[in-house]
């Protein structure tokens, strides 16, 4: 029997998406948008419940198309919170849409956001080597300066334990614990990685 980080518990959802997505390094501009997206929602509620949500969010916000949500208006944001399959909050739904303009904004001066996000860890994942789930920190110094910059270039809810979360998110940490599988299956593809080629 695989032997998983803890927090996967005994979820279905919860299960596949440690299992195939988290950690594993995203340079899809599209995926790093949604990651940060969904992660500004599920500031003060657990990853689960924004899990079992996340079909909801993708319908809900044009399949986390960045153009359409950097042009949405107040009639959109009012459809918005009146959808029960998502997390009804206007703060958070109106610093959705601020996010998108700052995403394309930083598009526009790096070529893309993966470019930008990246660059903070010099294009290769930081493979951490914790014991347990304790050890796991809620922010670091490299997730301070990361939230300090894009606050500074306009966005919202971008906190520094809401950066460190996409930094794990996203694979620019690996922070499987060391006896978990994909801890090593992780740590054995960034030997030797090269950032892949930057995708849409």
């Amino acid at each position: 029997m695989k032997q998983r980080c803890p927090w996967s518990t005994d979820d279905s959802l919860m299960i596949k998406y440690h299992d195939t997505e988290w950690g594993v390094p995203v340079h899809s501009d599209k995926k790093l948008f949604e990651f940060l997206i969904l992660e500004g929602f599920q500031a003060g509620l657990s990853w689960r419940t924004i899990l079992h949500k996340r079909e909801n969010f993708r319908k809900a916000f044009d399949n986390f198309d960045i153009n359409k949500i950097a042009k949405y208006d107040k009639r959109k944001v009012n459809s918005l919170l009146k959808n029960e399959g998502i997390i009804r909050n206007r703060l958070k739904i109106e610093g959705a849409i601020t996010n998108a303009k700052a995403f394309l904004l930083i598009r526009k001066e790096f070529g893309t956001f993966n470019n930008y996000i990246w660059s903070f860890v010099n294009g290769k994942p930081i493979n951490n080597k914790f014991k347990s789930l304790s050890e796991l920190p809620a922010r670091t110094e490299l997730s301070d300066k990361i939230s300090s910059d894009m606050k500074k270039r306009g966005f919202k809810f971008v906190g520094s334990t809401i950066i460190y979360a996409h930094m794990q998110a996203t694979g620019m940490v690996n922070d499987h614990v060391v006896s978990c599988y994909r801890y090593r299956e992780l740590r054995s593809a960034s030997r030797g990685y090269k950032q892949t080629k930057n995708q849409p």
